[in-house]
């Protein structure tokens, strides 16, 4: 069930409407980053004050710009950390667009359904980009004391992170959210590997940028592919 979801998806990837999700979601990533980027960097040279003060040597100007540049690799090695869970839950509120595409293809008997609102989409970009980057950040922890585990526990966390919410976003556009939290208890186990599979690539760079298109469409192939088992 799992496989046959992820390749039918993986024969997909060529569809304009992936294409074109695909696009959207590193532009806007870029953009996010950026800005996160610029506001920090601000705010530790705010908070440097363009200058200290020591009482034997004396005013330290070298002192703000180690700052600056500290805080500049800082955010360069957080920001390809978190550039795929910001593009996770940025794809995320065009899921509705990729669900669509894989079910005219795939499943068009099935009836149209109303697309997501903008605003109800923007909230769980919204809640889904905060638990992606806290999770990973409080991860941080775990990986440096058990590092020879770190590649294990990030394919646990971010699968079990990305399964739960990419079903959950392909089965309420059919089902409702109530009763897609209901069936994503059911089947956890399924969910969760299939989460794991797609969040070994993530380490891969580029190809990692494929990742949440990928995750989107297979896991509206898996929520079908349920629905079908339990009729």
């Amino acid at each position: 069930m799992i496989l046959a979801s992820f390749f039918a998806a993986l024969g997909q990837m060529g569809d304009p409407r992936f294409r074109r999700v695909l696009g959207l979601g590193i532009v806007l990533t870029i953009a996010l980053l950026v800005a996160m980027t610029t506001a920090f960097l601000w705010l530790i040279n705010s908070l440097a004050g363009g200058s200290a003060f020591v009482d034997i040597l004396g005013e330290v100007r070298w002192l703000n710009d180690l700052i600056s540049w500290g805080s500049f690799f800082l955010i360069s090695f957080l920001s390809i950390f978190l550039m795929v869970p910001v593009a996770s839950a940025i794809t995320s509120m065009f899921l509705d667009e990729v669900a669509q595409a894989v079910e005219d293809k795939h499943y068009p008997q099935l009836p149209k359904v109303a697309a997501v609102p903008f605003g109800d989409a923007l909230k769980d970009t919204i809640n889904f980009l905060g638990v992606l980057i806290g999770a990973n950040i409080l991860a941080l922890i775990l990986y440096a004391v058990f590092s020879f585990a770190a590649p294990f526990i990030f394919w646990a966390l971010n699968g079990f992170l990305l399964g739960r919410e990419y079903f959950t976003l392909a089965a309420m556009r059919r089902i409702g959210r109530d009763q897609a939290k209901i069936l994503r208890k059911q089947h956890t186990g399924t969910i969760w590997i299939a989460g794991i599979l797609m969040a070994m690539p993530l380490s891969v760079p580029l190809l990692n940028l494929f990742i949440p298109i990928l995750g989107a469409a297979t896991f509206t192939h898996l929520y079908h592919r349920i629905s079908a088992s339990r009729a």
